[in-house]
């Protein structure tokens, strides 16, 4: 998962929580690029989407922060497998990048979705594998509590 180069082992933190809807219903809201600031934690707003995505390849461009302090990036689709994994490089410079991984699992009475990520690129690298777990844990079980709001219905 990782392409960049560390002084330090990889990080990968891993994130998992159970949705009371179908896998289905959360891909719906993964590929809606319109809807990715509505539930990751940290970007701010969409200023454009590419009409391929979730593709591989296509790209959506976020913001990340707040004003006057917000940064203009991109997200990259990295391999898509409709329904069942998403892999992303999400960037956010001159802060560096992280690879992100989305799986989903359907289960009886919704799915499971595995949340995973570490950072790729820049100085976040340079970060001991604690400090960045303890960083990106908190904030991607946040980002999954959103995308289970969003998935069961929460936002109509």
């Amino acid at each position: 998962m990782r392409s960049g180069v560390s002084i330090y082992p990889s990080a990968v933190v891993t994130v998992r929580r159970e949705i009371g809807a179908a896998a289905d219903a959360v891909w719906a809201v993964l590929a809606d690029g319109w809807r990715y600031a509505s539930w990751v934690v940290g970007a701010s707003r969409i200023r454009a989407v590419d009409p391929a995505w979730p593709g591989v390849g296509a790209q959506l461009h976020h913001s990340v922060g707040m004003w006057p302090l917000e940064l203009d990036d991109t997200t990259t689709v990295l391999a898509c497998v409709p329904k069942r994994e998403l892999v992303l490089r999400a960037r956010a410079w001159p802060l560096g990048a992280a690879e992100v991984r989305l799986t989903l699992e359907d289960r009886a009475d919704g799915c499971e979705v595995v949340f995973e990520e570490d950072v790729c690129a820049g100085p976040g690298l340079l970060v001991l594998p604690p400090v960045r777990s303890a960083l990106i844990g908190p904030r991607n079980a946040e980002s999954l509590n959103r995308l289970a709001y969003l998935a069961e219905g929460g936002s109509r």
